[in-house]
């Protein structure tokens, strides 16, 4: 029976690992972390992160040949496979201080690989890392193998949270980047043996190391890219009255073109999109390309800007204060069908207001208090580090913001509410109901285009729809970002 072994028992390694193991019942996976708290959820009837269809898949296999736990030397040493799962965050001091990806976790994993393995292994990059990654982790394995032999592959993860499941089970390519030599070949073929048991074999990529590595970082670039090009031009809509939606159908009939990832929006988040152009920039300006480092730290720049111009259109529509205000938040999350916070715009939406003074009371689905509380406390980048080494939340001094049970009580005499996540309740609301609970005049910041405006406008709301032909009451009250 071939073992295999995922260190990091996170959004990318315990969704994966329960899929393999789902479809490779004659494979045993043991899901690792040296997190107590986390394999114990693994463990438990609440799993540590909502993804929909995960909780279905974990049930199925955990028990068989699906394992979680926390002795993580043991079954390092076991496998046969090994795939490395952990934080690669951006680095917060030294060289390439905010913009480098932060290799400790991974270089330690492969120091505690090379020193407990008593038998050939073949080593899989699955986190997202600088390209060249993989060279320097050979190095660290080989210079401590003990004879031992260790094939180092890129096999990167192309999910999307809130459909992990469905990617996994029906990706669009499965991508196995490897050494060039028959070693290499050898391993290529045995990770690909894996991904054959339900893959489509022209669905099955492999390239070289190097190209692997790269593919994963230009892949999110990209689609980070699309984002901050619909949300420029959601600024030019609302400036000439045009209709972003009405733009983004029509030129994403250009087969050219496309029609995904072109909704207008406060803002991308999630767990790589940032982090991942920022170490392209930073690769790029190692390898002396400023041109092209500047050209994909717009995109980043871009995205700043969308949020900043959020929370100015909601202060400058309030009478150009919202001390004193209270101001609903409805959705945390970065999106719909997922519990992920990373590089949420609603955190930088909501330090934006609470900068000046607003009172917020906060709603979403699958985030809870700790997190949201943990999120709005924390420093930029400190989120991605495992959560036994992020800060503490600091003893509350005056509660500015609260959390609230639903969304009926979280608007419940605001003046203001803002919509930064698009889950489907949102979009059924009574919010009629809303508006009679409310202050008046009562304001409605859609940051993600999921009410009718039209409608909520004849219940009597002002709206702001981003990219949208601005409510008259605000045509006189444009958002300038200083």
């Amino acid at each position: 029976m071939v073992k295999i072994c995922c260190i990091g028992a996170g959004y990318v390694g315990g969704p994966t690992m329960a899929v393999i193991a789902l479809k490779c019942p004659s494979v045993e996976v043991a899901v690792v972390d040296i997190s107590e708290a986390r394999i114990k959820a693994w463990n438990s009837d609440q799993l540590p992160i909502y993804e929909p269809g995960l909780e279905e898949v974990v049930k199925q296999c955990r028990g068989k040949n699906l394992f979680f736990s926390s002795s993580v030397e043991k079954h390092v040493s076991e496998a046969d496979i090994i795939f490395v799962s952990v934080n690669t965050p951006t680095k917060t001091r030294g060289l390439g201080a905010g913009k480098a990806a932060d290799l400790t976790y991974w270089e330690s994993a492969a120091r505690m690989i090379a020193d407990v393995s008593k038998s050939d292994k073949i080593v899989v990059e699955k986190s997202t890392v600088p390209v060249k990654t993989a060279e320097a982790i050979e190095k660290i394995l080989t210079h401590n193998s003990k004879g031992i032999s260790f094939q180092i592959l890129s096999n990167p993860e192309f999910l999307a949270e809130g459909t992990a499941i469905q990617d996994l089970l029906s990706p669009d390519r499965v991508l196995i980047g490897g050494r060039e030599t028959p070693g290499g070949s050898k391993a290529i073929k045995a990770l690909k043996d894996v991904y054959a048991q339900w893959v489509p074999e022209d669905r099955i990529i492999t390239a070289n190391l190097w190209s692997a590595e790269l593919s994963k970082l230009a892949a999110n670039a990209f689609l980070a890219q699309r984002i901050s090009s619909v949300n420029a031009m959601s600024a030019l809509c609302e400036a000439t009255g045009a209709d972003v939606s009405q733009v983004s159908h029509a030129i994403g009939k250009d087969t050219r073109i496309g029609p995904k990832f072109l909704n207008s929006s406060v803002g991308f988040g999630g767990s790589c999109f940032q982090k991942d152009i920022l170490n392209l920039v930073y690769i790029c300006e190692c390898n002396g390309l400023i041109e092209v480092a500047n050209y994909w730290k717009q995109v980043v720049k871009v995205n700043d800007y969308q949020k900043s111009r959020f929370v100015n259109r909601v202060v400058s529509s309030m009478f150009n204060t919202v001390s004193g205000k209270k101001i609903a938040i409805l959705g945390f999350a970065f999106k719909k069908d997922t519990g992920d916070t990373r590089e949420t715009p609603a955190i930088d939406v909501c330090k934006g207001l609470l900068g000046d003074k607003a009172k917020l009371s906060i709603y979403d689905p699958q985030v809870t208090k700790d997190q949201i509380e943990r999120d709005l406390s924390m420093s930029k980048f400190e989120w991605d580090h495992p959560v036994q080494l992020q800060p503490t939340v600091p003893a509350a001094g005056e509660q500015i913001w609260d959390v609230s049970a639903d969304a009926y009580e979280a608007v419940k005499d605001a003046h203001g509410l803002c919509i930064l996540t698009e889950w489907n309740e949102f979009r059924k609301l009574d919010y009629q109901k809303i508006f009679n609970s409310m202050q008046k005049p009562a304001f409605v910041f859609d940051g993600r285009n999921v009410v009718d405006a039209a409608k909520l406008r004849e219940i009597g709301f002002i709206v702001y729809s981003i990219g949208k032909p601005l409510d008259p009451w605000l045509k006189d009250m444009p958002a300038v970002v200083a």
